[in-house]
């Protein structure tokens, strides 16, 4: 026994200089379900584990468990039998839990997952037995906050284990600096496993690898995850690239609220794996700019997408701005220099010119302009400042005054536009967004030969298709989404942005989307 425990303990050492960086979590119906999913994991992913707490008969899988293991030997497997009240699904007792971890650990788990609840209400003599099959993992679950870690940390020191894993639910975005710190601080004296649950937990599942974290948890798909707010391992090792991810890889984010359904972190990962920008692009979902503003100092954050509500609140906690920002009075783009100053631009300007430029020369164009708010104003401004002749059309009359006088543009009435045509007419209002009811324009209103929708979701909108039975040519607000992005990446970087591969990229997102709404309206009629 004692050549065994020697031998398991010194396996143990070895493991953490050669697992992988990311653990699929498997759950399954059944046990057949489960060990059949691991079969179509195991190619791209060598290290899995087993949720035994998922099953209503866990014990079932062993046999299967052991086959698995004996075919995929390169294979590290972890088992984990969560109970019920630590947050998982297992609700037998402590002697059937342990029993069940170390009958995983001989049919080839190398390791098992075992709460620091079930370890207090443990003999150490169980523990020190269970240790002598497998590596033992020991973790706690904080499901409301992210607090005490070190205090933790302290209470799992007491039993002897080969890695400590806390995970704790991020709160706010700053919980992942928390959590990041801790791990760098304490990672050389413990073999660390840590982590946020949550949508803003985002930041520690891919840099908490390299403050000091062992590996991180991925979920197979989607609708498959085992945590609150886990990546699927598609996207950790596709999107993110978080086998690259080391002390030299530059942080960017998009950050506002909401910010889950945002595709720019789909399009700024695949700009920046293409011209191999030793880069990151996360969803940062801020509830104040307190909170982000800590985030962006202390990760550091190198460059920003900002967007609502936080487009203009940002504009004074920066340290300069460019004119044509000041002359907008909205900021959607940041960049932190190697001082820590904060630099404020908008790219909003060119996510209207870019694609005008290529089909028309804007210089004494006839272009007019729906909206006054934020994304109209970059509009306007951007077009008079390239010599366009604008027109500014909304539904209130102070705001569009206000944009006209400080833009020298000229107010439209709407009782006119059946007498006028224009060579580009631009809906920078959210009329129609989400919708393909509403429409800011009548048919007989749309007298022109270009017609340039910002609304991007959905891809065509009841103004496009009004447009199109008229004959006009259309411009879809997805090209003004791709190319403000190119103009962030070209700031961030100083290299020209890849749009073909950026427009490429938003497009088929935006084509999975459609399918999985339009799934999901069939299930709601069966």
């Amino acid at each position: 026994m004692a050549i065994n425990s020697a031998v398991n303990s010194y396996v143990s050492r070895l493991l953490p200089l050669r697992l992988p960086r990311v653990c699929v979590a498997v759950t399954g119906a059944d046990a057949a379900e489960m060990v059949d999913k691991a079969e179509v994991l195991v190619r791209d992913n060598t290290f899995l584990e087993f949720r035994l707490d998922y099953l209503s008969r866990p014990g079932l899988a062993l046999p299967r468990i052991k086959k698995f293991t004996d075919y995929h030997p390169h294979v590290v497997a972890i088992a984990t039998c969560r109970r019920a009240a630590n947050g998982g699904k297992f609700r037998g007792s402590l002697a059937s839990q342990l029993d069940l971890l170390a009958k995983a650990a001989a049919a080839g788990c190398q390791l098992v997952d075992l709460e620091l609840q079930s370890a207090q209400r443990s003999k150490p003599e169980q523990l020190q037995r269970l240790r002598t099959r497998a590596a033992l993992i020991l973790s706690y679950h904080d499901f409301r906050a992210t607090r005490k870690l070190e205090e933790t940390l302290e209470k799992m020191g007491a039993f002897p284990a080969d890695f400590y894993k806390i995970v704790s639910t991020a709160t706010t975005v700053y919980d992942n600096v928390v959590m990041m710190k801790f791990l760098e601080k304490r990672s050389d004296r413990h073999s660390l496993i840590g982590v946020c649950m949550g949508e803003q937990g985002i930041i520690s599942r891919l840099l908490g690898v390299r403050a000091g974290s062992v590996f991180t948890f991925a979920a197979v798909t989607a609708d498959q995850k085992t945590a609150p707010g886990q990546v699927t391992a598609q996207e950790l090792r596709s999107t993110y690239r978080i086998e690259q991810v080391d002390a030299a890889t530059r942080v960017y984010g998009v950050a506002g609220d909401p910010v889950a359904h945002s595709l720019s972190p789909a399009i700024m990962n695949a700009a920046l794996r293409r011209e191999n920008v030793n880069g990151v692009y996360l969803a940062l979902h801020t509830k104040s700019l307190k909170d982000l503003l800590g985030c962006v100092r202390e990760i550091p954050i190198h460059g920003l997408s900002i967007t609502m509500p936080y487009k203009e609140a940002i504009l004074k906690h920066l340290d300069n701005t460019d004119s044509h920002t000041t002359k907008i009075g909205a900021c959607n783009t940041v960049v932190r220099a190697q001082d820590g100053k904060l630099y404020g631009f908008n790219t909003d300007a060119a996510g209207v010119v870019r694609p005008l430029e290529q089909r028309i020369t804007i210089e004494q164009a006839k272009i007019l302009v729906l909206g006054a708010g934020g994304a109209a104003r970059a509009a306007v401004y951007g077009l008079k400042e390239r010599g366009a002749e604008v027109y500014i059309l909304n539904r209130s009359l102070g705001p569009a005054q206000k944009l006209a006088r400080s833009a020298r543009a000229r107010l439209m009435k709407r009782a006119d536009l059946k007498k006028m045509r224009f060579d580009v007419i631009i809906n920078a209002t959210p009329v129609g967004m989400g919708n393909t009811r509403e429409t800011p324009l009548k048919e007989n209103e749309i007298n022109t030969r270009y017609l340039f929708d910002m609304v991007y979701d959905p891809p065509e909108t009841r103004l496009m298709k009004l447009a199109r039975a008229r004959g006009t040519e259309i411009i879809p607000g997805i090209e003004m989404f791709v190319h403000q992005a190119a103009r962030q990446f070209e700031i961030w970087t100083g290299k020209p942005a890849p749009w073909d591969d950026m427009l490429r990229v938003v497009s088929v997102a935006m084509q999975e989307r459609g399918a999985v709404k339009n799934a999901a309206k069939e299930n709601g009629r069966k």
